[in-house]
């Protein structure tokens, strides 16, 4: 069987289908196509109380594509919560050079000059499919993921594929719809030429998040 190849990958987000691996020490992998989706609608966001104080804050420094292979190796990393994971070498090598082709990115949150948090992910038009994240300090996983949402808002996606459904995600707004629902909003979102923010300006993320939203999904 011949490895898969970056191009190969995009093709298959496109159809809507994703890789996997068993568990980090398996070296194959399988397509995955649920038929529950699980997307956060972007103009739906909820970002709680406690965690725009923690944004607010100032504790966290946020970066993006600065640490993109670090990021997915912390990913990779076992957690007390997540005692296996399914990001694999292969996996890992696919989706740094996709970061490279400049398809994939990362959302670093640092503290004290170490990384504390992260996530990263595939955008393919205006479609965001977010892979992966990880914390070591309180909040910041979820800091990260506010700073994703606002560069996609800003960039002007309209869809954010978060695979499943978590508890943790369904906090913010996470839904599942049905394959036949995904299929439609993803070729819809194909045709949508957006863009990825690394650098917000003097934009607030969280003034970003409450602005009346434009052309997203609903």
């Amino acid at each position: 069987m011949h490895p898969l190849t970056p191009r190969q990958l995009l093709q298959a987000y496109a159809m809507g289908v994703f890789p996997m691996a068993e568990h980090r020490d398996d070296p194959r992998l399988y397509w995955v196509d649920p038929e529950e989706r699980g997307i956060l609608p972007l103009n739906r966001f909820h970002v709680p109380k406690s965690l725009k104080k923690a944004v607010r804050k100032g504790d966290f420094a946020v970066t993006c594509d600065t640490a993109f292979q670090r990021v997915m190796e912390l990913c990779a990393e076992p957690a007390p919560d997540r005692p296996e994971t399914w990001i694999n070498d292969q996996i890992l090598q696919l989706y740094c050079e996709l970061h490279h082709m400049g398809h994939c990115h990362s959302v670093e949150v640092w503290q004290d000059g170490k990384l504390a948090g992260g996530l990263y992910g595939l955008a393919l038009g205006g479609a965001f499919f977010g892979e992966s994240m990880f914390s070591r300090v309180t909040d910041a996983s979820k800091v990260a993921l506010v700073h994703l949402v606002a560069r996609l808002r800003k960039g002007g996606f309209t869809l954010l594929d978060t695979q499943f459904v978590t508890e943790h995600l369904s906090r913010f707004g996470a839904i599942e719809i049905p394959r036949e629902d995904y299929q439609v909003m993803l070729a819809r979102a194909l045709r949508v030429r957006a863009e990825f923010h690394c650098d917000l300006g003097a934009d607030d993320p969280l003034d970003l998040l409450s602005s009346q939203s434009t052309s997203q999904m609903s």
